[in-house]
């Protein structure tokens, strides 16, 4: 497994300078409650037709700080979008909220107490 560090203003660049679509699987967007009001965001990507070979693009960020969407390079990035919205009440650009919770289910529960 590979982690690299970027960051949210050079992370349509850094991923678009990596990804190919046919080497490159798109598998999840990711948060980590830092807490104190921080998260840790990951793209991860899987090599097609190498055993475990994941590579982890990850930003440190806080939770105010609006996310740049991939669904430009990435279209099923929107799935993973909307769900960090749901989960942890994140501003992703052009991903709507509602997708993964009731109407009565508890908001952003993945977020923790600041």
């Amino acid at each position: 497994m590979k982690k690299i560090e970027t960051t949210l203003s050079t992370l349509l660049r850094d991923i678009g300078a990596f990804y190919i679509p046919k080497l490159w699987h798109f598998l999840s967007v990711n948060g980590i409650d830092l807490g104190e009001g921080k998260i840790e965001l990951q793209w991860i990507f899987s090599a097609y037709g190498v055993k475990d070979e994941i590579v982890i693009y990850y930003v440190l960020s806080d939770y105010n700080t609006p996310v740049p969407s991939l669904v430009s390079l990435i279209p099923s990035a929107i799935m993973g979008e909307r769900e960090i919205v749901d989960m942890f009440g994140l501003t992703v650009d052009g991903a709507e909220s509602g997708l993964y919770l009731d109407e009565d289910s508890r908001t952003h529960p993945l977020r923790g107490e600041s």
